[in-house]
């Protein structure tokens, strides 16, 4: 961990693009079971990426505090940005007849449903307060892509591995801006939350909630994906043993290194400023290949003149696209 709560990092989305035409379903080379653990990002964040930018959109005015309110906008368009480039991936994955529609529409179930404006239950709540949970457990999630983030931009593993070099680039990139936006979620429920004495006992609360539903939806998710896989076809189910080979290759966080994340979140005092390190991703994006590309791209449009509009338009005009990218790949 390293606390930076100093440093002021403008956030901003990035409008990245990859060739996926290259990369192979096993993109980490003989190691399926890694790989699939990994692929079950592009099941839970197109669904799940759109909800959180909806949310927000629902929160923003209830903000009061100017730079909370240009980081709110900044990190709706990062977060409808990373669901569209990982529904581009879904649609990659069924280009190579690894479908994915029967395990994802679960997804959109529990994004769009369970979650939803409404609660999934009769029982009426005073006015504000289903926004306040649904803010508290896109806090708690995003506590546990802050640590992936940071962890994958570590991950020397991967780079031994031979790992697809496009894949590699695109989690780096995610992980870099969720490193850059890590505390974002947390101070938007916090600052909504004001003075609400349930506050801290909803934080928790939440918390208790995303973390199993997470590690049941990642183990479901990746058997699913090794289930369907036809490069796989008659080989052994996902197993924990395969999973902590791939850990001790240095393929996959240690469960340590995400269990660890539950209790400081728990800290009365904690903010996610504590977690990874704003340096470690500023020097990800600026070495980036997507980031630069996007970078250069974004400069030539301002030098002509034609740059896209920021904040709260350009994240919903992407999510728009997400929306779009999902409905085209279920068609």
């Amino acid at each position: 961990m390293s606390a930076e709560s100093g440093e002021r990092h403008p956030i901003a989305p990035r409008r990245v693009s990859f060739d996926w035409r290259g990369t192979p379903v096993h993109w980490i080379p003989d190691e399926p079971a890694a790989t699939h653990v990994f692929n079950v990002l592009h099941l839970l964040l197109p669904a799940g990426e759109r909800w959180f930018v909806k949310v927000f959109k629902e929160g923003l005015p209830l903000v009061t505090d100017a730079r909370l309110a240009e980081d709110v906008k900044g990190f709706m368009g990062q977060e409808a940005t990373h669901s569209v480039q990982h529904s581009y991936v879904l649609r990659h994955l069924a280009e190579q007849s690894l479908d994915t529609d029967a395990y994802t529409r679960h997804v959109d179930f529990l994004f769009e449903r369970l979650l939803g404006e409404k609660p999934p239950w009769r029982i009426p709540l005073p006015a504000g307060m289903w926004l306040l949970y649904r803010l508290a457990f896109v806090a708690a999630i995003e506590q546990f892509t802050a640590v992936l983030g940071d962890w994958v931009l570590r991950a020397e593993g991967l780079d031994r591995a031979g790992a697809d070099a496009v894949m590699l680039d695109l989690l780096r990139w995610h992980g870099a801006e969720e490193v850059e936006h890590r505390a974002v979620a947390f101070d938007m429920y916090q600052h909504c939350g004001g003075s609400d004495p349930l506050r801290y006992a909803r934080r928790i609360g939440t918390m208790c909630v995303t973390a199993p539903v997470l590690l049941w939806l990642w183990a479901r998710g990746t058997a699913y994906l090794i289930r369907h896989d036809p490069q796989l076809a008659g080989r052994p189910r996902y197993s924990l043993r395969a999973h902590n080979r791939a850990v001790g290759k240095g393929l996959l966080p240690t469960w340590r290194e995400l269990g660890s994340a539950i209790p400081r979140y728990f800290r009365r005092s904690y903010h996610p400023s504590q977690e990874g390190s704003s340096r470690r991703a500023a020097d990800y994006l600026a070495a980036s290949p997507a980031a630069r590309a996007a970078a250069d791209a974004a400069a030539r449009e301002a030098a002509e003149g034609t740059g896209a509009a920021e904040g709260t338009g350009a994240a919903e005009g992407t999510a728009g696209a997400a929306d779009r990218a999902a409905l085209g790949r279920r068609e």
